[in-house]
This record gives C-alpha cells, structure tokens and sequence, in this order.
C-alpha cells in the first residue's frame, strides 16, 4: 500500500540521519518501525538480488550540483536542439 506521511521537521532530519548512519533508505526504516510498533518485526525479508547487483555503500548520498546553467537557461532548452534527430 502507498501513502503520504507527513513528519515534523525534527523527525525529518533523524530518518535522514539514520538511514545515512545505517546504508537503510528512509521507507526501509519506517517499514521496520511500523513492523515493530505492530509486533510483526519478523515480516520484513532482506531482498533478493543477484551475485552480480553491487549494492551502493550508502543508500542516501546529498548531491552538490556540479554545473550551473546561465539565467535564463534550462535543461529543457539543452534537450530541445535542432541537432538531435
């Protein structure tokens, strides 16, 4: 089931905090704290992935642009070019 789950602002930053800490995502850590509020802790299985997946080091990672586009210009104006077939 899909929902919106609006936090405080505190509570924003100790989820980020936390999956950052642990390499968990945000919704990994609310489902187990949902699964253990209710008592059903032992429902949530590790997924499945392939010998050749190689998992990321950290789930969440902060991302500085590293590029800056002139006022004025967009990403969309990038992608509409007379070149491109």
């Amino acid at each position: 089931m899909a929902m919106n789950l609006r936090l405080r602002d505190d509570a924003v930053v100790a989820l980020r905090a936390e999956s950052e800490r642990t390499g968990l995502s945000q919704q990994e850590i609310l489902r187990l704290a949902v699964d253990e509020h209710l008592g059903i802790s032992g429902s949530v299985r590790a997924p499945a992935y392939p010998e050749w997946v190689t998992l990321p080091e950290r789930v969440y990672r902060p991302v500085t642009p590293a590029l800056r586009l002139p006022d004025g210009l967009s990403t969309a104006d990038l992608l509409d070019r007379d070149d491109r077939v």
